[in-house]
């Protein structure tokens, strides 16, 4: 057997040597141009007149660790919050999108039903369903549904966020070629068994990057629950802020929520290029 190492041609370590010298004058023309840009535009703030009383109102360090905790405990509410709020919106969106793609007739009523589900909460600012549903449902007093404030803004969250998360897994549906359904349904599935292990679990792979996007949104408009009184971190930094007027807290739960969707942000560009799906976000 031949024991002769590869050994590569002088035009390979020729492009290879300059594809090194390329990728070392990027990282360069990166780096050089970020100081340039971030240093320029901290100077810029750092040496404005009006600085000394930012950084004392908005980052003060003695501030920011008193209302840490505070902060932390409310911010531990909009996880909760999340991803409760997650699960029932995956179910109920995944049910009015089946719904809205059914055919024939007799479903006529259900579609109607559903596209108007629809077009009412994708057409009602997520903050107006919150104060009509966190204010006025309780005044009610339903019997057999609680009246607490928080059970209706979450409610307001999934009711919202349901009619977004519907379209999207519609279009997961429909973009399924239509010879996959009539192949399975060739094969002896009914309708709902084509559906299920056909049509849906193709449908919500190529929907999956969208749909963690909303979870990210999802994440950091949790804290609008704060409108209805409910002490969650954007709650917990008002009170903090109203002891002596100092903006540091609200600073701190905007950082807080930044370290919560950022990572999660990050993942779902991540898995959209590992998947190949260019148009699901941009990255970096």
């Amino acid at each position: 057997m031949p024991t002769d190492a590869w050994v590569p041609s002088a035009r390979e370590v020729e492009r290879t040597a300059y594809r090194r010298q390329r990728t070392r004058r990027s990282v360069a023309i990166a780096v050089a141009s970020s100081v340039l840009v971030f240093g320029g535009l901290g100077a810029a703030i750092v040496s404005s007149p009006g600085w000394p009383r930012v950084r004392a109102t908005y980052l003060n360090w003695d501030k920011a660790v008193d209302s840490f905790p505070a902060v932390l405990e409310g911010l531990w509410l909009n996880i909760r919050v999340a991803l409760l709020c997650a699960v029932l919106i995956g179910i109920l969106g995944l049910v009015i999108a089946v719904v809205r793609t059914l055919k024939g007739a007799v479903f006529f009523p259900l579609r109607v039903l559903a596209t108007g589900f629809v077009d009412l909460f994708r057409g009602l600012p997520l903050l107006l369903v919150l104060l009509l549903l966190g204010f006025g449902a309780p005044a009610l007093r339903l019997s057999g549904l609680p009246d607490s404030v928080l059970f209706w803004g979450c409610t307001a969250l999934v009711l919202s966020y349901s009619a977004y998360v519907a379209e999207v897994f519609r279009a997961g549906i429909e973009s399924i070629h239509p010879s996959q359904r009539a192949a399975a349904r060739s094969l002896g599935l009914s309708y709902t068994q084509s559906l299920r292990h056909v049509v849906l679990p193709q449908a919500v792979r190529r929907v999956l990057p969208a749909l963690m996007n909303d979870l990210v949104s999802l994440q950091k408009d949790s804290g609008l629950i704060s409108v209805l009184g409910i002490i969650d971190a954007i709650r917990a930094a008002q009170i903090e802020t109203a002891r002596d007027f100092n903006y540091t807290p609200y600073v701190v739960a905007g950082f807080l929520f930044v370290a919560l969707t950022v990572p999660m942000a990050r993942f779902t560009d991540w898995y959209a290029r590992k998947k190949g799906y260019s148009t699901a976000g941009g990255h970096l």
